[in-house]
């Protein structure tokens, strides 16, 4: 599979598009000044004990407490806190890690107050991000991830990533991890550390080793509440967790970005250092490379699929509702059994991009077309499967009901993807919200070549606003001389000025109006 990164470093943030095949499938934005990524480590003091919810609000620092829950506590807190509080205290120096003796576990089903107490201290990782009015969401079973590993401190445990299938691999990576962990840390093998050696393996460990033996040298000096260790910025922590064989290009329009960017490249990936480009057009980075386009066409409340068919997405407090619309895509020669099932499966590829691309999280429920048969809720089931496979954010999917609905679950860590694309009305002046003009010509588009190939068209006469038809029809390469070459045949246009603004119609020869 193609990917491509196209890095855009703005006035306030940096917008970061991933594209696979040409087409947009994820989209990231990081602000220069968030301090409250997911990653981050906190020193933290314990502000309100919670018996009723079994919780604790934590001030680290964001201008509402941090929630922080028994079960994220992490089975060794105590051995945790014990060697915080030894790092902090001025006296004493902590133990080495390796060296250091556990407390007894916490049981799972413990009360918070048991274990934590009014303004201790604590260190915590910020495990979700604020979002809307809530503060963020804490874990105090820290992690440290690499490229190949992940690190646990306060814990023995080695765990393989679920997407490594083979046996034999699977073992040979315990056995290597068991002779280079330390002791008192446990391990994640990451599904990129499939087939890789042992010396890339032992480098990653390192250095995730001394990022905890730093973060606790920082504790020495540090006061509540403070910034203990950073994840990496956006850009670097997505090029860590999916580098991989299948990128052909990233490309950066900022000279600094660039540089580091490639160093980064470099020490995780060296051979892939090529491949980041530097952008010097003059044309925005993102229009040059289509992106502008993709995401005015595919954010906002109805999303439409080349063929015709279109998704209606609504967000509410509870949960999101995808409803899956045929539009014009109906094929005479099929059964609506066989067309509700060639409609479904084209609208759960557009449905799992959807996901990924606006980071959509908790509870979405999709109204598919209605099937009768139970092969034909298989096959989307499989299919829905598929292309949710290609996103890293965990996911649960539940197989169509008999109402045709799919229930989907996915984590949520960052506040959800949104660009407004609507622009203010001309004629009323921002008091209702109309779609943008290039979304328009899209849209006749596509109607026109549904009516020339689908219906056998030959006469196609388009009445629009005059603003409208002067854009088509200006200049000797024109939109309208650009279909002619395109499909062989003339758009006859004409101007009414009687429409309003983004108001068209579609005749044919007798002057009937072709409805879509």
């Amino acid at each position: 599979m193609n990917k491509e990164l196209i890095i855009d470093l703005g006035t306030s943030e940096v917008n970061i598009a991933l594209l696979e095949e040409k087409s947009l499938v994820e989209l990231h934005k990081e602000s220069y000044n968030n301090n409250y990524s997911v990653g981050d480590i906190f020193l933290g003091k314990v502000k309100k004990i919670m018996p009723g919810l079994n919780a604790a609000f934590i001030d680290v620092g964001y201008e509402k407490d941090a929630f922080l829950h028994y079960l994220d506590l992490g089975h060794q807190i105590r051995s945790l806190n014990k060697y915080t509080k030894l790092s902090l205290s001025p006296k004493t120096n902590p133990p080495f890690l390796p060296n250091f003796t556990f407390e007894k576990g916490i049981e799972k089903t413990g009360r918070i107050s048991q274990v934590l107490k009014t303004n201790q201290q604590i260190l915590v990782q910020i495990a979700k991000e604020p979002i809307s009015t809530k503060g963020p969401r804490l874990s105090s079973e820290l992690s440290f991830p690499g490229r190949y590993l992940v690190l646990i401190p306060f814990s023995n445990r080695i765990s393989i990533s679920q997407k490594i299938k083979n046996i034999e691999e699977r073992n040979r990576l315990k056995r290597l991890i068991q002779s280079i962990k330390p002791n008192n840390y446990g391990v994640i093998i990451r599904t990129v550390a499939e087939n890789k050696h042992v010396a890339d393996l032992d480098a990653d460990m390192k250095y995730l080793v001394k990022k905890w033996e730093n973060c606790t040298t920082k504790l020495n000096h540090s006061k509540v509440p403070q910034k203990i260790a950073s994840e990496l910025d956006r850009t670097s922590a997505l090029l860590r967790d999916i580098l991989n064989e299948s990128f052909n290009n990233i490309y950066v329009n900022d000279a600094v970005l660039f540089d580091e960017t490639k160093n980064f490249i470099e020490k995780i990936a060296p051979k892939k250092a090529d491949i980041v480009k530097l952008y010097k057009g003059r044309i925005p980075i993102y229009e040059h490379f289509g992106v502008d386009k993709q995401i005015k066409n595919s954010f906002g409340k109805a999303v439409t699929i080349r063929s015709g068919v279109y998704l209606v997405i609504e967000h509410t407090e509870a949960m999101h509702v995808i409803d899956v619309n045929s539009g014009h895509r109906v094929n005479q020669d099929n059964t609506q059994e066989a067309n509700a099932l060639q409609v479904n499966l084209e609208a759960a590829i557009e449905v799992a991009r959807q996901l990924r691309l606006r980071d959509m999280g908790g509870i979405i429920v999709v109204d598919f077309i209605d099937m009768h048969e139970a092969k034909h809720r298989r096959a989307l089931h499989e299919k829905i499967k598929e292309e949710m496979s290609k996103d890293r954010a965990k996911h649960t999917i539940l197989p169509p009901s008999r109402f045709g609905l799919v229930q989907i679950t996915r984590q949520r860590v960052r506040p959800e993807m949104n660009v407004e694309i609507y622009e203010k009305c001309p004629t009323c002046d921002g008091t209702g919200k109309i779609k943008p003009s290039i979304i328009l010509i899209d849209e006749i588009e596509r109607n026109i070549q549904y009516l020339l190939k689908e219906q056998n068209e030959k006469y196609i006469k388009i009445e629009l606003h005059p603003y409208i038809f002067a854009y088509l029809t200006k200049g000797f390469q024109s939109i309208q001389f650009k279909w002619f070459l395109k499909f062989g045949k003339w758009i006859y246009l004409c101007s009414n000025n009687s429409y309003h603004y983004l108001e068209y119609h579609i005749f044919n020869r007798n002057n009937d109006e072709l409805k879509m």
